[in-house]
């Protein structure tokens, strides 16, 4: 690790796992691990949702993302800009911030995480599309802005990847309780009818 740095691995993934779904934790810390840098969550600012610094003098990097961004809005910011840095490893100043190479770095880092089990099915189609040709900002592609608003509307469920087992939840107006996990999805057993169902773990439920 740079012994510049004032963070720890432990560090690091506390404050993933508090930001990121559950089932991105282990894929985001190894990026981390692989080019540490200087993290930081920050307050609420209008014109940007995270950013990425070189700091020449130093030699070190600096990612910052907003603080109240709901776990997928976050994640994808965090990979946004890992981007950046990667893309500043390999050309430096020489390109421009957003260009082909940034694209082409993003699109190779979020390929691993579109998976059902991290991201909501609207989302993943949404950013499906989004990565054909990634802009500055999520905020310009409105399919995928529509998509990580309603998850803004959602605030105070979790998904259920995040639910432990035999732990009850609220989902769809019926109270459920988590038995067992199957890759992407949930054997639960309804607690009024006792009937099994399976629930996708990106579901969003309310813990009981």
């Amino acid at each position: 690790m740079n012994p510049k740095l004032n963070i720890s691995h432990a560090n690091i993934r506390e404050m993933l796992e508090r930001h990121v779904p559950q089932a991105a934790v282990s894929y985001c810390l190894s990026l981390w691990l692989h080019y540490p840098f200087h993290f930081r969550i920050t307050r609420q600012r209008k014109t940007k949702q995270g950013d990425y610094r070189y700091y020449k003098r130093e030699k070190s990097h600096t990612i910052t993302i907003n603080h109240n961004l709901n776990p997928y809005s976050f994640l994808i910011t965090y990979i946004h800009e890992i981007a950046h840095l990667e893309t500043f490893q390999q050309f430096g100043f020489k390109i421009a911030p957003h260009g082909l190479e940034w694209k082409n770095h993003f699109r190779t880092l979020m390929r691993p995480l579109l998976l059902p089990s991290i991201f909501p099915d609207d989302i993943l189609l949404a950013l499906s599309r989004y990565l054909q040709n990634p802009k500055a900002s999520t905020c310009s592609d409105p399919g995928l802005i529509r998509a990580l608003q309603q998850q803004d509307a959602n605030e105070g469920f979790i998904t259920l990847a995040d639910v432990q087992l035999n732990r009850k939840f609220r989902f769809n107006q019926r109270v459920f309780l988590k038995e067992e996990v199957k890759r992407t999805r949930a054997w639960c057993r309804e607690v009024k009818t006792g009937k099994c169902y399976t629930v996708a773990e990106s579901a969003l439920v309310e813990i009981i």
